[in-house]
């Protein structure tokens, strides 16, 4: 089975070795994904925003692997601050509403960068029309 690396060509990924996401067969996994264009935090104190850039980021992987928001199957959300869930529930539900894929949000001390508050991780199985792109299959 092909294995197919996703690069979103952040620093990050030589240095600590992983990709953006990982297609093998109809299973992608996308990584934790922040808020993070072009080398720069978007959204600093917009737990809003950066929930909506970080789902844009995970649409582009997935576009990028063959697949689309529609095949989600799981998301997992880690926010800095639980008593701000809705702001990041409704950039989630923005993207997920009809969706509705299975997905957990819990609070984490921290991220790697103060300014980061929201990071989301997400599991797609690629439905029958998405033919996967390393085989043509």
């Amino acid at each position: 089975m092909n294995r197919l690396h996703i690069s979103s060509g952040a620093k990050w990924e030589d240095l600590v070795g992983y990709s953006r996401a990982i297609r093998i067969g109809d299973l992608i996994e996308v990584s934790g994904t922040t808020a993070v264009k072009d080398g720069k935090l978007v959204g600093k104190d917009d737990l809003y925003l950066q929930t909506r850039i970080c789902l844009e980021i995970i649409e582009s992987a997935l576009q990028r692997a063959g697949s689309s928001m529609h095949d989600v199957i799981r998301t997992r959300i880690y926010v800095t601050d639980i008593t701000r869930w809705e702001e990041a529930g409704k950039a989630h539900g923005e993207f997920f509403g009809k969706i509705k894929p299975a997905t957990a949000m819990v609070q984490v001390a921290a991220l790697i960068d103060p300014d980061m508050l929201v990071e989301i991780e997400a599991t797609a199985l690629v439905s029958q029309g998405n033919a996967d792109p390393g085989t043509g299959v």
